[in-house]
């Protein structure tokens, strides 16, 4: 079912530092995920599915290939008539002639001219580098039943981890009574997912006068719930149960990845009725040589493998050499391994070489980054 009074806006332009190389050239949600796809395709496929025509998407950090990808709205059948995929940049300010947003909030605020040509009665935002298949119109069919004026997606956290997250805190009814950012000490788990449906006009009032604010962040999580919570708006938690993770380290960008070997794993890649769309990549079929070995491995179009593979993801077009053995890690697109080359719970970045013979990875359990090319050993 078509959402036409509901637009939404993908906040898209975080750097991702704790990526490290990853994103030396390429913004967070353009990372290589599970294969074949990037980050950024669930937020698009899961707009796309839920019946969302128009989608802005606001760039920022190295942009110049996440436009170009999100810009080809195909993908993700947004580029019919009355439907579209935008990408939206920073405007120049005259105060500091930076390219910038200030914050979350300063973002949309930045980009009100293009939502108001749509006029939307609602307003969905959404973070770009999240991995999750979400059904937004089940949220927007949740925000009207509860007449709210904004809805957050929360989900469980461990007691342990919800210092890491928004938290938010609320009655029996599941209205929100107070929201804390990143608390030393939580007095809930429900943490925030960085998903918002709002009512646009009591939002959009509440962003221009946050623009004057100069003691504001210009956030929606330090500023904006705050302030909608002060003045007993009404505010409601949407609990969300299925498969999401913030892959904000490399830790976690490798355990989204290892995930995919779970055959039980909630997220489902291959589920007809919930497709994560992407680009389709001019490779050949993957090749499995007379001497490989595969053993619980997800393996992607275009991989040659003629040595051993454990316990591993590949993405397109990976090459294992002769001999060579690939335990426990990921190999994003491109990766080469060479004969003889030893591979253990590896993160290794698009288009990198581990020359022959070579020896890499760890050994203390932790997950290492490779993100240059490897000497071989003679």
């Amino acid at each position: 079912m078509k959402q036409n009074n509901m637009l939404a806006m993908i906040l898209a332009g975080g750097r991702g530092s704790r990526l490290h190389e990853l994103t030396r050239k390429v913004a967070k949600p353009a990372v290589a995920y599970g294969g074949k796809y990037r980050i950024i395709d669930f937020a698009l496929s899961n707009c796309a599915n839920s019946g969302i025509d128009i989608v802005g998407v606001l760039t920022q950090y190295e942009s110049i290939l996440l436009n170009s990808y999100v810009a080809a709205g195909g993908r993700w059948g947004l580029d019919a008539k009355n439907s579209g995929v935008f990408v939206l940049s920073p405007r120049e300010k005259a105060d500091t002639d930076l390219d910038v947003y200030r914050g979350t909030a300063d973002a949309i605020s930045q980009n009100m001219d293009f939502i108001d040509s749509y006029s939307p009665e609602y307003l969905l935002v959404l973070s770009g580098d999240h991995i999750y298949k979400m059904n937004y119109a089940k949220m927007l069919a949740f925000h009207k039943k509860q007449n709210a004026d904004a809805t957050i997606a929360v989900i469980d956290v461990p007691l342990e981890e919800a210092s890491r997250f928004g938290i938010l805190n609320t009655d029996e009814t599941g209205r929100i009574q107070s929201f804390e950012e990143k608390p030393k000490n939580p007095k809930s788990t429900l943490a925030s997912m960085g998903i918002y449906i709002f009512n646009w006009k009591s939002l959009r009032k509440i962003l221009v006068a946050d623009q004057k604010d100069t003691q504001s962040q210009h956030d929606f999580g330090k500023d904006i719930i705050p302030v909608l919570i002060g003045q007993n708006k009404s505010l409601y938690a949407y609990r969300f149960e299925g498969y999401w993770k913030d892959v904000g380290t490399i830790d976690s960008l490798w355990q989204a990845n290892m995930d995919l070997l779970d055959k039980n794993n909630p997220l489902d890649l291959n589920d007809p009725t919930w497709k994560i769309y992407t680009e389709d990549a001019t490779t050949p079929p993957h090749y499995i040589g007379p001497d490989a070995s595969i053993k619980r491995g997800f393996i992607t179009q275009g991989c040659v493998i003629e040595g051993e593979v454990a316990n591993s993801v590949l993405f397109t077009g990976v090459k294992i050499g002769p001999g060579a053995v690939v335990t426990d890690s990921v190999l994003m697109p491109g990766v080469t391994v060479e004969a003889g080359a030893v591979v253990n719970r590896v993160l290794a970045a698009d288009g990198v070489t581990i020359g022959k013979n070579a020896s890499v990875g760890s050994k203390d359990g932790s997950i290492e980054l490779i993100a240059r090319n490897v000497k071989g050993v003679e």
